[in-house]
């Protein structure tokens, strides 16, 4: 690619359009995205494949800025090629109510993909859509019907690579093979805090190749040495590429290109005055010359060639596989399976105790074969998380099946799985031990945002799972869970409400969904004593009953469900008119209406105790003032389950003890 005036005036149109912004905003990064525009130029002029007009065609390549504090970058790119940001939405960057926030929020409507800022997400996230397109690729395409064949292209910063999340998510792309990714990675050698150099000084290429990765090596402000790259990675059909960029931070700048004063702070007016004169730049704020904005928004008409082309191979394929065609309606539709709710496993009282880790297994595989958009796995602990499709091979370098292998990296493992869903075509889910949620938290936190439909399957979810101690055993984390907005947190009470928490989860793509399941075996409530379990679609319901209004109501959740219920059959001999409350779903009952809520828990009734083995903070909520919690707010311990439960009171004895004395006060 031979440099132009006309690329110039397109880079540091780019360039300065986001310094501009930076500057009326008084906030925000002006440096990376006058240090990238360059590169970033070229790959969005000459390789990305998008349409402006449809930012949602399926077969696009996916843009992933995961160095998101240099948003202004995308946004200015988003708007030069003519994508649904205005200049209006630049003059407002960071501003109530904007489309162009601080960090890219994703927007698959203005372009954006996915959620970032939080610095390793974006990479991470990339490789889970580059998995998706491996999966689905090969579940699709036919010989001369490449229906899906997209990159996942990315800037990706020193920030990033520093991040630990990276090297997980850079570790399993490599062992996979996935030879669409192509990572610019801006060395600019600038933090915050002044050079890398104070805290980063590895050898990144060797550590790439080391991964398996192709590594190259490019002046970022060579454009025909950026095209080059680029073209090379694109030929790599076997390995992921990083293209290793030197890049100077606020490139332009007089005085504060390749300082640190150049990332998270606006140019200021003078320099902002002095970069523009520097450049040979008008001074007047936000201005794009007709000449740039005709050159880029050629992306306009290219991507409606692109995509119509793309329709007339759908067409094809259609005719030629009408099954396979059916197949893709309802994943791109998001739509069930037809009837597959009865694939549901029920389970009998009759045939002993069932843990609902087990349970949630069972499900899985029972309705596998009618879902195939389902895909997942485990961070090395499929056989205890009980995550694993029997009759599917695993994804690998070779082949990308159902089971997925993350290894021990849990913090990946969430990432990828945001990346997976966001290919709207699959629904991802993902199991590791419940207090092991703390090393993927960052990422559950993306998924909520994002509002991606993920399912975690977090097991051994109490002390229950006994004598691994207190470093195993969670204790904050449902009450730390269910305090993130947009994650539903769902613990069943046995195995059939397992199954209830697995078509609620499936059947709701707006949110992610955390299934909290048990390690020990748990009795299978006989229904025809309590209430149905379809009733627990409603999060929170009355499972036992008294005759009029009751003493004290009884709330629980998950494994000590079951004591409750013993508690208060002891009560009942007592003469105390108790009600028992199983709390399936926090969430869920929530969105119940207040008549309904107040029908479970009528505001008339004060003496409340809630029962749950982990932290007691989230049921205030519900117990109110008068009320009082049996939970756990210390470590636990190394012992069997049922001495623990025992020793930090989780017996009917207790309950009913406890319960007698706060009907005394």
């Amino acid at each position: 690619m031979k440099k132009t005036n006309l690329d110039q005036l397109c880079i540091n149109t780019i360039r300065m359009l986001s310094a501009d912004a930076v500057q009326q905003a008084n906030s925000g990064h002006p440096g990376m995205p006058m240090g990238d525009a360059a590169m970033a130029y070229v790959l969005w002029t000459k390789f990305l494949r998008h349409n402006p007009k449809n930012p949602e065609w399926q077969n696009r390549d996916r843009f992933v800025l995961s160095a998101g504090h240099g948003s202004m970058l995308l946004y200015s790119l988003l708007h030069l090629t003519g994508h649904n940001i205005s200049l209006d939405d630049i003059r407002n960057f960071r501003q109530w109510g904007s489309k162009t926030p601080g960090h890219p929020e994703i927007c698959i409507d203005c372009g954006i993909e996915t959620t970032t800022g939080p610095l390793g997400q974006g990479f991470a996230t990339g490789v889970g859509m580059a998995m998706a397109e491996k999966y689905l690729s090969e579940m699709f395409n036919k010989p001369g019907y490449p229906v899906l064949d997209y990159n996942i292209y990315g800037i990706v910063s020193d920030g990033d690579l520093m991040e630990g999340l990276s090297a997980e998510a850079a570790s399993l792309a490599g062992q996979l093979k996935l030879g669409k990714i192509v990572y610019l990675y801006s060395d600019n050698k600038i933090s915050i805090e002044g050079s890398t150099n104070l805290a980063f000084t590895e050898d990144v290429a060797k550590r790439f190749a080391a991964y398996g990765w192709h590594v190259q090596r490019i002046e970022g402000n060579d454009l025909k040495g950026i095209e080059k790259a680029i073209s090379a990675a694109r030929r790599e059909k076997n390995r992921p590429s990083i293209i290793i960029a030197r890049t100077h931070i606020g490139f332009g700048s007089p005085h504060k290109q390749d300082t640190a004063d150049a990332h998270g702070s606006p140019l200021g007016e003078e320099e902002l005055k002095l970069t523009k004169q520097n450049l040979g730049w008008p001074l007047k704020k936000f201005y794009i010359p007709g000449q740039a904005l005709r050159h880029m928004r050629k992306a306009v008409q290219k991507g409606k060639k692109d995509e119509t082309a793309w329709t007339a191979l759908l067409r094809r394929y259609r005719k030629r596989f009408p099954e396979r065609a059916k197949t893709w309606d309802m994943l791109v539709a998001g739509k069930q399976p037809a009837g597959w709710e009865k694939l549901l496993p029920v389970f009998r009282p009759e045939d002993g105790a069932v843990a609902t880790r087990s349970a949630s297994g069972k499900v899985l595989n029972a309705i596998a074969d009618s879902f195939p958009q389902l895909i997942g796995g485990s961070a090395d602990l499929a056989p205890s998380n009980n995550t694993h499709l029997k009759k599917y091979a695993d994804f690998g370098a070779v082949k990308g099946g159902r089971n997925i292998h993350f290894g021990v990296r849990e913090h990946a493992m969430g990432a990828i799985l945001n990346g997976m869903a966001l290919s709207k075509m699959l629904i991802p889910y993902g199991g590791t031990f419940l207090v092991f949620s703390d090393y993927m938290r960052p990422a559950i936190r993306l998924a909520a945002l994002m509002e991606t439909h993920v399912v975690y399957v977090f097991t051994h979810d109490s002390i229950g799972l006994g004598e691994d101690g207190p470093t195993h055993q969670p204790i904050g984390h449902l009450s730390s869970l269910r305090a993130m907005p947009h994650v539903f947190v769902i613990r069943p009470a046995d195995a059939n409400e397992t199954s209830i928490a697995w078509k609620i989860a499936l059947a709701d793509p707006k949110r992610p969904h955390a299934l909290v399941l048990s390690r020990q075996n748990l009795p299978v409530l006989d229904r025809s004593k309590y209430s149905p379990a379809a009733s627990a679609e409603k999060g929170g319901y009355v499972l036992l009953d008294c005759k009029g209004t009751p003493d004290i109501i009884l709330l629980s959740s998950g494994a000590e469900v079951h004591i409750t219920l013993a508690a208060a059959d002891e009560l009942k001999k007592a003469g105390v008119k108790t009600r028992v409350v199983n709390m399936f779903s926090f969430e869920l009952f929530e969105r119940q209406s207040a008549a309904y809520r107040n029908s479970v828990l009528p505001s008339r009734v004060e003496k409340r105790l809630a029962v749950e083995a982990a932290a007691s903070q989230s049921w205030y909520r519900y117990v109110g003032l008068k009320g009082e919690v049996i939970g756990i707010d210390r470590f636990g311990a190394s012992a069997p389950a049922k001495v623990l439960f025992a020793k930090f009171g989780f017996t009917s004895d207790n309950i009913v003890s406890r319960a007698k004395k706060l009907l005394k006060k």
